[in-house]
C-alpha cells in the first residue's frame, strides 16, 4: 500500500531544513550525525528517515531549495526600463536581501556542495552561474568600453562585487534591511566608480 503525505508534510520538511542547516553550518557537515540532526529538529531519528534516507540527500535538498529560491529571486527581478546603473542597484540590492535571515543555509554553501556527487554539484552550480551571468551581463552594459574584449577582466570583476556582497554576510549577518540598502548604494557607487578605472 502507497503511504500517504501528511498534511503537514512541508511544513516539516521545511523544518528539517532549517534545523539541519544549523546543526551543518555549527558542527560541519562530516561531524553531523543524523541522530544530532533528528534530536535538533525535535524528532525521532526513525523521523527524519522518513523524509531523507541519508545525510547527503538532506544536504543536498539544503542547498538545492536555498540555491534554487536565491536564483529565482534574483534573477527574477524586471530590469526592463531601468538604465544600467538602476539594474546593478536592484541587483545588488536584491542580493543583500535576499541573504538575510539565510546565514545558515549561505555558510554551508560554501563549504557544502564539495560534498556532493558532481551531478548533484553541477546542478547546484548552475544555480550559480545563473547570478554570475546576470550581473555579468550587467557590469558589461556599465561599461561596454572596457569590458567589450576583457573578458576575463569582466569575470573578476563580477566576482569581485560578489566578494564585497559576501563580506557583508561574513561580517553584518545581523544587519537589517535599512542597512542592507546602504551597503548596496555603497557598493553600487564603488563598483561604478571603479569600473572606469579596471
Amino acid at each position: 500500500m502507497v503511504r500517504t503525505i501528511a498534511k503537514d508534510h512541508d511544513k516539516k520538511r521545511e523544518q528539517i531544513l532549517t534545523s539541519a542547516a544549523k546543526v551543518f553550518a555549527e558542527q560541519g557537515f562530516d561531524r553531523a550525525s543524523m541522530s544530532l540532526l533528528a534530536r535538533e529538529c525535535g524528532i525521532s531519528k526513525a523521523n527524519i528517515y522518513h523524509y531523507y534516507d541519508s545525510k547527503d540527500a538532506l544536504l543536498f535538498d539544503i542547498l538545492d531549495t536555498y540555491l534554487q529560491n536565491l536564483r529565482d529571486r534574483i534573477c527574477g527581478i524586471v530590469l526592463d526600463g531601468l538604465s544600467p546603473e538602476a539594474q546593478l542597484q536592484a541587483i545588488v540590492s536584491e542580493t543583500l536581501l535576499a541573504y538575510q535571515g539565510a546565514d545558515n543555509e549561505h555558510r554551508v554553501q560554501t563549504t557544502g556542495i564539495a560534498a556532493l556527487p558532481v551531478e548533484q554539484q553541477d546542478i547546484l552550480r548552475g544555480y550559480q552561474r545563473d547570478m554570475v551571468r546576470q550581473m555579468s551581463d550587467v557590469l558589461a552594459a556599465n561599461a561596454p568600453e572596457i569590458f567589450g574584449a576583457a573578458k576575463g577582466k569582466l569575470h573578476s570583476t563580477t566576482m569581485s562585487v560578489f566578494g564585497m556582497l559576501n563580506w557583508f554576510y561574513m561580517w553584518n549577518s545581523r544587519a537589517g534591511a535599512d542597512a542592507r540598502e546602504d551597503y548596496a548604494q555603497l557598493v553600487t557607487d564603488l563598483t561604478l566608480k571603479g569600473l572606469r578605472g579596471v
